[in-house]
């Protein structure tokens, strides 16, 4: 089994997936003059993210409910699962959870594609 783990941006439209999820609720690093050129793949903007213990939290729960489905449908025989984590641009938050997400979900044994929809992310190969 795959599991595909996408960041987008609201602003840009709607992505579809198995679980669409909304990081809008955190605070946003766009409004932090520092954070803003970077992405939530770099070490300061992720631990602006998870500064908050609301991240942590939806971190957490995400990775239990991931998996919990995971392994559902794989005994049922599925190939791929589609996780989505949006935030407003698409820059910050919903990379920080994603990159997150991804340690944890293959540290639990599964194959995982990433995809950053929006984010400079994947343009700069990115990350400190």
């Amino acid at each position: 089994m795959i599991i595909e783990l996408v960041s987008f941006g609201y602003k840009y439209g709607e992505e579809s997936g198995d679980l669409v999820f909304n990081a809008r609720f955190l605070p946003n690093p766009y409004y932090v003059d520092s954070l803003r050129p970077l992405t939530g793949k770099d070490k300061a903007c992720a631990e602006y993210v998870f500064g908050f213990p609301a991240a942590q939290t939806t971190l957490q729960l995400l990775k239990k409910l991931v998996l919990t489905q995971a392994e559902g449908f794989l005994e049922q025989g599925r190939e791929t699962i589609k996780v989505c984590v949006g935030c407003t641009g698409g820059q910050h938050r919903s990379v920080a959870l994603i990159e997150a997400l991804t340690k944890e979900i293959e540290a639990a044994g599964f194959s995982v594609a990433v995809k950053h929809r929006e984010s400079r992310a994947w343009e700069q190969g990115a990350g400190n």
